[in-house]
């Protein structure tokens, strides 16, 4: 009970009669609700794991870094990850040791699946073929095979000659630039990531849903490494918005110090 002292009267308030005549009350109740919006952002963003995300970051800026680094790149070696989507579905990860040097040498032997299958391709050089041999039995023999023939390209949607860094990022910067150009590219920044140990900034490219504007892609997902400005893991959508290409650099090592022997079949340590 409450008495009013301007009438002398006693009056019953109920709690809600109070929080409606109480200023304070409903300042109260704005904090709270604020903080409670604080909380929850805060947790979104501690599930997400990484910084917020922000549009409009330049990629030109990002990817001009990463090809000044990649000039810079005669040879690397790496854990090559590798998914694509071909004849409308995605193909089991290959997972294999990757070496790779300019002008264009490249040596593969798979770790999963087909363990040991191996491929050494050296342009300008076995008429311009590909050494390789399978796994398991199939290591006894070994075949030269045309880059784009049948055998080659089987559950691949690019041959052996686009394979490698320099191929990728000459793909990506010139879909950007030309997006940049038009002003139809849409550009998103997802902050720090931890891919494959290590720190990256993930950047988000989004181009017209359109085939037909002759872009390669309709999104492109991209995460480069903080310290060597490489993109250790890409991600390609198509304009259904389907993962159709990924590919990952675990372990990369730039300019290793390779020799003719890492790219010779006669190497004791091939099986050619």
């Amino acid at each position: 009970m409450f008495t009013d002292t301007n009438s002398g009267r006693a009056e019953w308030w109920s709690l809600g009669d109070w929080k409606a005549r109480s200023p304070s009350w409903a300042l109260r109740r704005e904090a709270a609700a604020g903080m409670i919006l604080m909380l929850v952002c805060a947790s979104l963003f501690a599930e997400n794991g990484g910084t917020p995300e922000s549009e409009g970051v330049n990629l030109g800026k990002w990817l001009q870094e990463t090809e000044d680094t990649l000039a810079k790149v005669d040879s690397y070696t790496a854990v090559f990850h590798r998914i694509e989507r071909v004849d409308g579905k995605l193909i089991p990860e290959e997972v294999t040791v990757f070496k790779f040097q300019r002008p264009f040498k490249v040596y593969m032997k798979w770790i999963r699946p087909f363990r040991g299958q191996e491929s050494i391709y050296l342009d300008g050089t076995n008429h311009n073929k590909i050494r390789a041999h399978g796994s398991g039995l199939k290591r006894l023999v070994t075949v030269n095979l045309d880059p784009t023939g049948a055998r080659a390209m089987e559950n691949c949607r690019h041959p052996i000659t686009e394979a490698g860094l320099h191929v990728l990022v000459g793909k990506i910067s010139a879909n950007v630039r030309r997006g940049l150009r038009a002003g139809e590219l849409i550009s998103k920044d997802h902050g720090e990531q931890m891919v494959y140990g290590r720190k990256t900034r993930q950047l988000e490219g989004i181009l017209p849903k359109d085939p037909s504007t002759g872009y390669y892609c309709f999104r492109c997902i991209v995460d480069l490494d903080l310290e060597t400005k490489m993109p250790i893991k890409t991600q390609i959508f198509d304009w259904d918005n389907q993962l159709v290409e990924c590919y990952g650099y675990e372990n990369l090592k730039l300019n290793p110090g390779l020799s003719g022997k890492d790219f010779d079949p006669k190497n004791p340590e091939y099986h050619f």
